[in-house]
């Protein structure tokens, strides 16, 4: 089996990339990591990756000289030079410029901690508690120029409690970003995912979306 070879982007923590290395690290997964690329020198993100054995390359955005779309350009030439062919955002918190999304179409997906397209951008479980909902979850999707769009690969929800707080109710969809993610990456790598418009068809029966039950 080739494996696809991923890129990964952070900017904090990381705890869905260890879900994605962990998940890499089983032989019979169709995809390696060789790449993690942080804009944020320090992130702990990197060293996960360096105890995983796994190449980083720190390129901080302050003061980056010639802009969003020289940034952008410089985290390509690094993700070209480790031969990678799927990137995954995970908790990378830049805005991305339209010409890098479109050179990495169809080969680039994130992770949003909502069930999309609700509740796009930032606090996403504070819009939630507003809001109401009876629902939340994550969604991995196909990035596109557009914030928080894209075709919809997997999406997993999560009953909202009546006393939920935005902490608790964080760490109950963190755990199905956990399972999400590596399912997501799965089935892109597998080459399962046919792209119509913007709507995304899943090769595979069952693998469309991962829903917990309401009790």
């Amino acid at each position: 089996m080739v494996k696809k070879r991923v890129g990964v982007l952070v900017s904090g923590r990381g705890s869905n990339l260890q879900a994605l290395l962990d998940a890499c690290a089983d032989p019979a997964f169709p995809a390696e990591i060789v790449l993690v690329l942080s804009n944020v020198p320090g992130a702990y993100a990197l060293e996960r990756a360096e105890q995983a054995k796994v190449a980083t390359v720190t390129i901080s955005h302050k003061g980056f000289p010639g802009g969003r779309e020289a940034f952008d350009a410089a985290m390509d030439v690094e993700l070209r030079k480790a031969g990678v062919d799927i990137v995954c955002l995970a908790g990378f918190m830049r805005l991305l410029s339209p010409g890098f999304v479109q050179s990495w179409a169809g080969r680039m997906i994130n992770i949003h901690p909502s069930l999309l397209p609700s509740f796009k951008g930032l606090h996403t479980h504070a819009q939630a508690l507003a809001a109401g909902v009876k629902l939340h979850g994550c969604t991995v999707h196909l990035v596109t120029p557009d914030l928080d769009d894209g075709p919809i690969l997997v999406q997993a929800a999560v009953p909202v409690l009546a006393d939920d707080s935005e902490e608790s109710l964080a760490a109950r969809v963190l755990e199905q970003e956990h399972k999400a993610y590596p399912l997501a990456l799965r089935l892109i790598a597998e080459g399962k995912v046919a792209v119509d418009g913007n709507r995304a068809k899943v090769e595979a029966s069952g693998f469309g979306a991962l829903v917990n039950p309401v009790p």
